[in-house]
Formats: structure tokens, C-alpha cells, sequence
């Protein structure tokens, strides 16, 4: 009898316990807010799951740009929003990047906002030209040590993500070069393969599209191999254990979200990326699939600052 009656129980209890805006969740139209123009690959990746969470869900989730300001503006809109799953953001690593460069941060990555899914990770890897008599990490720190200050690296820009890559693989390696600041990665990569410039810590899909003999590519920096250039070993098993560079883009939500709709969101958007048709949109867009949990996003995130806050610091990076 007491079985009986715990059994019909069971139901009724865990229908209290959740709350009625996250049973009826979603009950009207979802902003996906993200902070970066339009038609670039974070872009697009939003719009593919604010369609998917769309025939899922059985309502509407819509993507706003609000580019500007690195990535402030969109994202201090979002903190600035209702805790109630109806506003949330997607965003590359710079939401992390941004504070660690800035003199007063904009936002509190660990505060201000809540973490639902790292979806996927636009990798980068360590190119340099093809006349460089370096064609592995080993080779190429050699070659660094032998001629201290000889060896130039390009980056998208002061304080860019492949500006703070090189100098942690400086600093990793105890090398010194010379840095050659670019305004974006496309002139960048064609520094190096223009042979004015030796090396770039280059994204991988800007890599792909190029694919210049000029430019030779020698380790990944993601901490595994990519899908991407699943022949090239990363700079971490190649000698520098632990390196670890790569633009992720993920979806989060002001701090306070109820966790039975951050449950919820990860739950679909983890269903929609096990489709073979999402992989490969993904792949296409120049992303390794990631599906990280919420506890592991955060982490990541949280790590993220500190580790480039203290890059930045060392490298007597002037702060924006």
C-alpha cells in the first residue's frame, strides 16, 4: 500500500516542484541576441539553431544583431534583460577576451550571465611561410631560440585572439619574436604568405579557404585534432603540453535563468546537434562540434579571463 501510494504521488510532486514559466516554456516569441554582424560563421550557426528550436519548441526564436564595441553592446543588453529565457545570447570568445583586455571590465562573465551550451570551436593553428626551415613545433622553437628576436609573427591586431595565442607560445616556449600587427586576419594571412612575415597563429577556416602553397601550416592549437585538418598533430602532444587556443561560440542567458529552462534549451539544442545534417553545416562553417554542459561552459569561460587576463599582463598588452 505504501508502495502503491508513493507511486502515485511520485507525479503530482515533481509537477510542483516545477515552476509554471519553465513547464510552459517556450510560451512566446525567443531573441537570440548576438554581438557580432551579420553573415560571418557565429552568425549563421545562430540562425541555424533559432530555426531548429523553432519546429522543436513550436515557437518563434529570432536572431538580433547588435554588433559594436567588441561585443558589449549586445551582450550588456542581454545582462540588462529579464532572467525568463525569452532574451539570450550567442557569442564567440570574445565575451572572455573583452574583459581581459579592457582597463575596467564591462561585465562579470561569471556574474552577470548564465551558461546553456558551448555549441562548437573555431580552431586556430600555427602557420608560418613555406621557405621557414620549420616544419614541426620542435623545429620551429629551435629555429626561435637560435635567432632570438629574427623570427616576426603577424595577428588580426593588438589584443586580438592571435595576437595573445603567439605570446602565450612565446611565453610557453621561451622564445622571443617580433610582433607585426594587422588590422584582420585575412591581411594577416596574406603578410605571411607574401613571405614579409614568418608566422600567424591563423583561424583555421581563413586557412581553408586561402590554401596557399605559400603558407604551411605545422600544429593545431585546439587541444585535440581537428575535423577540420585531421592530419595535423596540435601544439600540445607536439611539446607544449596543456596550449590551447581556439574561438568557441556558445549560448547563455542573463544570470538567474531557472535551471529547469537551461535544462530544457540544452536539451534540444543538444538533439539538434546530433543531426548529421547540423554536423556537417557546422563542419562547412569551419567549427569542430563541441555540445559542452553547462557546468563545463562556465568553467571554460571563467578560465578564459584569467588565463588571457594574465597573457595580457605579462606581454605588457596596453589595455583598451
Amino acid at each position: 500500500m505504501k508502495r502503491t501510494l508513493a507511486a502515485l504521488l511520485a507525479p503530482i510532486l515533481c509537477a510542483l516542484l516545477i515552476s509554471p514559466a519553465s513547464a510552459d516554456y517556450p510560451d512566446k516569441v525567443v531573441r537570440i541576441i548576438v554581438p557580432v554582424a551579420a553573415g560571418g560563421g557565429v552568425d549563421v550557426m545562430a540562425r541555424l539553431l533559432a530555426q531548429r528550436l523553432s519546429e522543436r519548441l513550436g515557437q518563434q526564436f529570432i536572431v538580433e544583431n547588435r554588433a559594436g564595441a567588441a561585443g558589449v553592446i549586445g551582450t550588456k543588453s542581454v545582462i540588462r534583460s529579464p532572467a525568463d529565457g525569452y532574451t539570450l545570447l550567442y557569442t564567440p570568445s570574445s565575451l572572455s577576451l573583452t574583459v581581459a583586455v579592457s582597463k575596467t571590465a564591462p561585465y562579470d562573465v561569471a556574474k552577470d550571465l548564465t551558461p546553456i551550451v558551448n555549441v562548437a570551436i573555431s580552431p586556430y593553428a600555427l602557420a608560418v611561410r613555406a621557405s621557414l626551415p620549420a616544419k614541426t613545433v620542435g623545429e620551429f622553437i629551435a629555429y626561435a631560440k637560435a635567432n632570438p628576436n629574427v623570427l616576426s609573427y603577424s595577428s588580426a591586431g593588438i589584443g586580438s585572439a592571435s595576437h595573445l595565442a603567439a605570446e602565450l607560445f612565446k611565453s610557453m616556449a621561451g622564445i622571443e619574436m617580433v610582433h607585426v600587427p594587422n588590422k584582420g586576419m585575412s591581411p594577416a594571412l596574406v603578410d605571411v604568405m607574401g613571405g614579409h612575415v614568418d608566422a600567424l597563429f591563423a583561424s583555421v577556416p581563413a586557412l581553408l579557404t586561402e590554401k596557399s602553397d605559400n603558407v604551411r601550416p605545422i600544429a593545431m592549437a585546439e587541444k585535440k585534432r581537428s575535423a577540420l585538418m585531421p592530419d595535423l598533430p596540435t601544439i600540445s602532444d607536439s611539446g607544449l603540453s596543456g596550449f590551447e587556443v581556439a574561438n568557441w561560440a556558445g549560448l547563455l542567458a542573463p544570470a538567474g535563468l531557472d535551471p529547469a529552462i537551461v535544462k530544457k534549451l540544452h536539451a534540444e539544442i543538444i538533439g539538434i546537434l546530433d543531426t548529421a545534417d547540423m554536423k556537417e553545416r557546422i563542419k562547412t562553417l569551419g567549427y569542430d562540434l563541441l555540445a559542452s554542459p553547462p557546468e563545463e561552459f562556465g568553467a571554460q569561460i571563467s578560465n578564459d579571463v584569467v588565463r588571457w587576463s594574465a597573457v595580457v599582463k605579462k606581454a605588457e598588452i596596453p589595455l583598451n
